[in-house]
C-alpha cells in the first residue's frame, strides 16, 4: 500500500520508541511538572507540530540537504540548545526568588501560543530529530516505489499522532504527581530547580551533538 513495507514493525519500533526516555518527552514532563495538564498537553502539540514539519522536509529531500551542510545543521544545533538553556536558566531564577505563595501557584499562565511554539522550538532545534528522520522513516518505503513521497508523508502523519497519544498520557501522569507534591512549599520549589536543571541538561546535550 502506497509502496509501505513492514507497517507493522513500523508501527511497533515507533511505540517502543515514543517509550525511551528522550529531550521530548523531557520537555513535556517538565512543562507538565512545572504549569500543569494542559502546558503538557499544550507542549506535547507543539512537539508534534516540529514533527510535521520534519516529516515535510523528509518527504521531499530538504532535511538531505540540510543534514549535508555543516553551517546550516550547525545553526540549528546551536538555536536550539541556546534556547533550551534560556527556558531551564529562566526557570531557575524564578524558583529561587519566588514567595511560598508563587512556588504553589505559578505566577503566570503561559499562553497556548507561547507553550505551542516552545515544544515546536524544542523538537525542531534538535538535530538528532532531523537525523532521525532521514534514517528512519526511508526504511519502510519500497526502494523506487511510484509514490515515495506520499509514502514518507503518511509514516510520517502516524508517527506524530503515536507520539502525540504518548507525550499527552506523560503529561497527564506528570500533572498529577506535581499537583501533588507542589501541597509542599519545600517539594514545590525543588520540583522547579529539578524542571530548570533538565531543560539546562537537555540544550547542553544538543550543543554537543555531532552528526
Amino acid at each position: 500500500m502506497l509502496g509501505i513495507s513492514g507497517l507493522p514493525l513500523f508501527i511497533g519500533s515507533v511505540v517502543l520508541l515514543n517509550l525511551t526516555p528522550g529531550p521530548d518527552m523531557a520537555y513535556v514532563a517538565g512543562q507538565s511538572l512545572a504549569h500543569g495538564r494542559r502546558a503538557g498537553i499544550l507542549s506535547a502539540l507543539g512537539v508534534s507540530l516540529g514533527g510535521c514539519m520534519h516529516t515535510m522536509a523528509c518527504a521531499f529531500g530538504v532535511s538531505a540537504v540540510i543534514a549535508a551542510s555543516p553551517a546550516i545543521f550547525n545553526a540549528i544545533r546551536w538555536v536550539g540548545a541556546i534556547y533550551l538553556v534560556y527556558l531551564g536558566v529562566s526557570t531557575l531564577r524564578w524558583s529561587g526568588r519566588g514567595s511560598s505563595k508563587d512556588i504553589v501557584t505559578p505566577i503566570r499562565r503561559l499562553s497556548s501560543r507561547a507553550l505551542l511554539l516552545r515544544g515546536f522550538l524544542t523538537n525542531v532545534g534538535n538535530p538528532k530529530v532531523l537525523l532521525f528522520y532521514i534514517a528512519f522513516l526511508p526504511q519502510f518505503v519500497e526502494t523506487g516505489g511510484p509514490r515515495k513521497t506520499l509514502a514518507l508523508l503518511v509514516l510520517g502523519a502516524l508517527m506524530i499522532v503515536l507520539g502525540m497519544v504518548t507525550d499527552s498520557l506523560l503529561a497527564c501522569c506528570a500533572a498529577m504527581v506535581a499537583r501533588s507534591m507542589k501541597k509542599q512549599v519545600a517539594i514545590g520549589r525543588w520540583l522547579h530547580r529539578v524542571v530548570g536543571a533538565t531543560f539546562v541538561g537537555i540544550g547542553i546535550r544538543i550543543a554537543i551533538t555531532t552528526r
